[in-house]
């Protein structure tokens, strides 16, 4: 009988460490050191977060927004948990420090984690573990906290958050971008670089999903991951131009149209995609010798192009005799 109670004792401090160790494996394991910025613009309401990780696909776990409601960077051993529950509660009404206190209370990974809160009038409320891996810290600003762990030196966070004051001026995207370039620039993550992302969200609540995020970036696995998040950037932007220069279009303003569409070629000089369209409305709008030149110069570098062409007035889209669009094929 003492030996079978022997055995059931064992058999239960056995249980209890097993279920220790997988508790901990559990908050352990979903792993981004990283540093990272949560922004909001005053002027505009917009919201932001960007990071940057020796880690694939940081973007996917540590960036966390909604339009009107507000935004959260989790890190360090994440607590995914911590993006779509730290949202329902800002959505709810609670500040940026209540909605911390409640996502953390009982987390037995408490010590691994890193995370930033933000809200919608501005109130930032962040947090490191005394576990995560050093360099690690946050720093909170006027509508922002910048936080980083496991970096090279102690000069990452001073950086970011010194980046932020001094590029009040520019958009919030770009200012994320330079923060996190200047984090890179004093020392970045110890292990180096591989992924990085950008969402920007507007400062209005809307029920639409495909309207919440105004801008939404990410760079997988690439050696340089924020001149990438850059060049990706700056994409971006040259197809609002175009998609404005449509809306113009449509409402009949033409010289707005052909000017946002000029402003998109000038960032992306070598986009065919949109030197096309441009020419496609040039010719819809009796001015087709303008046309012409351009898509001759489409058609040089890519016939597929011409091919295209032919298919647009059974879609309405090339308005023009048969005897003029004759004249645009046969370039």
């Amino acid at each position: 009988m003492a030996s079978n109670s022997k055995s059931y004792l064992l058999l239960i401090v056995l249980t209890t460490i097993a279920t220790e160790l997988f508790s901990q494996a559990q908050f352990k394991k979903d792993l981004a050191h990283t540093y990272s910025v949560v922004l909001r613009d005053k002027n505009t309401g917009e919201m932001a977060v960007g990071v940057q990780s020796h880690w694939f696909a940081v973007g996917t776990r540590v960036s966390w927004g909604k339009s009107g409601v507000g935004a959260i960077a989790t890190q360090s051993f994440t607590n995914p948990a911590y993006g779509p529950d730290g949202l329902k509660l800002l959505s709810q009404g609670k500040s940026a420090t209540e909605v911390l206190e409640i996502i953390t209370k009982g987390d037995e990974g408490i010590d691994f984690r890193q995370v930033a809160v933000i809200d919608a009038n501005g109130n930032v409320a962040a947090y490191t573990g005394k576990k995560c891996i050093k360099s690690a810290g946050h720093l909170i600003g006027d509508n922002y906290s910048v936080q980083a762990n496991m970096m090279l030196n102690d000069l990452v966070v001073p950086a970011m958050a010194k980046s932020l004051e001094q590029s009040i001026n520019l958009p919030i995207a770009e200012r994320v971008v330079q923060a996190l370039l200047a984090a890179q620039d004093a020392g970045g993550d110890i292990r180096g670089k591989q992924s990085a992302a950008l969402i920007v969200m507007g400062s209005k609540k809307t029920e639409k999903p495909w309207l919440d995020k105004t801008i939404d970036l990410r760079v997988d696995d690439h050696a340089e991951p924020l001149k990438e998040l850059q060049r990706l950037l700056t994409v971006h932007q040259a197809f609002v131009y175009m998609n404005e220069g449509d809306a113009a279009i449509e409402t009949g303003d033409m010289a707005k149209g052909l000017k946002q569409y000029e402003a998109a070629a000038k960032m992306l000089p070598d986009n065919l995609e949109m030197k096309y369209w441009r020419a496609v409305t040039l010719a819809n709008n009796d001015r087709l010798d303008e046309a012409l030149v351009i898509f001759k110069e489409v058609f040089g570098k890519d016939e597929n192009w011409r091919e295209l062409t032919k298919r647009l007035p059974a879609s309405d889209l090339l308005n023009l005799s048969d005897k003029d669009l004759d004249t645009i094929i046969k370039l």
